[in-house]
């Protein structure tokens, strides 16, 4: 994708050759006292800031552009490989930062966010946050949310090595590890994963080392570890608090050491991945309870990065959107895909009450099993059945009756009496909170025979 205008600060032509090749109106200003006239009278779509200018400069730049609320994208391009600045430009508020001229490729994914952003900027909600890249589908709005992807972007943007994710199961941790790693390495480097609590401690010690032929009975030929076939990339510790005691230890060497070897081995072999672990429990417990290592609890917990639960209060904002999301980008029936436009506006208000104990896994679940109960262009609260054990009650026994029995006639005509009894029996009200027209409406009073309780004659005794 390209930009309409850029405008870059500084004289360095080798940032000025790079931005060229993305707009086809290319901006300058030699030094920052000209940059203010050109933001107002341009109306920019990216700024680009070479480091040639000082950094106590860009420093200033960037509280200016908070303070005076310009939303426009700033990215700073360094020409050092590594600079001792970036953690500090990021968290005032950058929108990214290019790291050398091996970093320059990227740009090309930042210039693609940015256009993406513009392009829904008129919409009501937006779903991906730009701290977040494009292609790891971490969704949300709230001040939670944004808050984990800059610190995910920070962390990310740094050398910190072990990183530690730490969040409820199914609150998008592996996510948030494939963020940490894309922008750190890019999405071309190797990002493994491995459970930690799938595996027999023998077995995860031989998939993490790897072995040497006849280490052990059944170690007929060679094995790669994990820890060195990810190379330079990533690797994903998931559940590291079941990890067993004694490959704690090991796991500590090669965090301190950055070498280990293979089962059986006697050669160092140098670690150069990317060591990141989350945890779906809290690890400080874990230690007092003898059942995590203190000294790699204190060597993981450099700088973590915390998903908060979907029940959380600062996360309710989110919980809409995501659903909303599900909906759009669902694949569990394929025929119905494009078809479903969302929920109805008592759908929902209840998904918004419920706890969600299974947070955002489980939210998928039920938005997946509700597009293929729904026959209507909006899922209803009907087929929004949240507890699984309600979905076995309704449908165990007479198999397709039992579904119309739920889904078309019991669930729904109970919905629309409920309804209408909210509504006090105005019809137009009612509809509204149904989510379907008026007309709609009638007919279904109609065809469940529903009648207002005030008007229907009092049988005799």
């Amino acid at each position: 994708m390209a930009l309409d205008k850029i405008l870059v600060v500084g004289k360095d032509t080798e940032t000025h050759k790079l931005a060229r090749a993305f707009t086809g109106q290319l901006f300058a200003a030699d030094d920052m006292d000209d940059v203010w006239q050109l933001v107002d009278s341009v109306q920019p779509h990216l700024i680009l800031l070479d480091t040639w200018t000082p950094h106590e400069h860009i420093c200033s730049f960037l509280r200016a552009v908070e303070e005076k609320s310009i939303d426009t994208p700033v990215v700073v391009v360094d020409h050092a490989e590594d600079s001792p600045h970036a953690e500090m430009i990021l968290s005032l508020g950058a929108f990214d930062y290019i790291k050398g001229k091996s970093d320059h490729p990227r740009l090309t994914e930042v210039i693609d966010r940015i256009a993406k952003g513009a392009d829904n900027s008129g919409d009501e909600e937006v779903y991906f946050s730009e701290e977040c890249p494009s292609c790891v589908s971490i969704v949300g709005k709230s001040e939670a949310t944004a808050k984990t992807l800059r610190m995910t972007r920070l962390v990310a943007n740094s050398s910190c090595n072990p990183v530690l994710i730490v969040g409820e199961t199914g609150t998008g941790k592996e996510l948030a590890a494939q963020a940490v790693h894309i922008i750190r390495h890019g999405s071309e480097s190797k990002f493994v994963a491995i459970n930690c609590a799938a595996l027999t401690a023998n077995l995860l010690e031989s998939e993490l080392f790897g072995h040497v032929k006849g280490s052990f009975t059944s170690a007929d030929r060679e094995k790669t570890g994990l820890l060195e076939l990810a190379q330079t990339g990533s690797i994903l510790l998931d559940e590291i608090s079941e990890m067993p005691l004694e490959l704690q230890a090991k796991l500590l060497r090669v965090l301190q050491e950055k070498t280990f070897r293979k089962v059986g081995g006697v050669k160092d072999i140098t670690c150069k991945a990317t060591i990141i672990a989350s945890s779906n429990r809290n690890l400080l417990e874990e230690v007092e309870k003898g059942k995590f290592r203190s000294d790699l609890y204190y060597r993981l917990t450099i700088c973590p990065i915390y998903l908060a639960p979907l029940r959380h209060e600062s996360r309710r904002d989110d919980i809409a959107l995501l659903a909303e999301y599900f909906i759009s980008n669902s694949d569990i029936c394929p025929e119905k895909k494009g078809r479903i436009k969302g929920l109805t506006r008592l759908a929902a208000e209840h998904i918004k009450k419920h706890h969600w104990p299974g947070n955002v896994r489980e939210l998928k679940n039920v938005i997946d099993r509700a597009i293929l109960l729904e026959a209507s262009d909006k899922i209803g609260l009907s087929n929004l059945i949240i507890n699984p054990e309600d979905f076995e009650t309704s449908f165990s026994g007479s198999g397709v009756a039992a579904l119309k029995d739920f889904s078309l006639e019991r669930a729904e005509k109970e919905l629309v009496a409920k309804a209408l009894a909210e509504a006090g029996w105005q019809k137009t009200r009612a509809a509204a909170l149904l989510g379907i027209t008026r007309a709609t409406l009638y007919a279904k009073v109609k065809h469940y025979n529903i009648q207002d309780p005030a008007k229907t004659p009092a049988m005799a005794t």
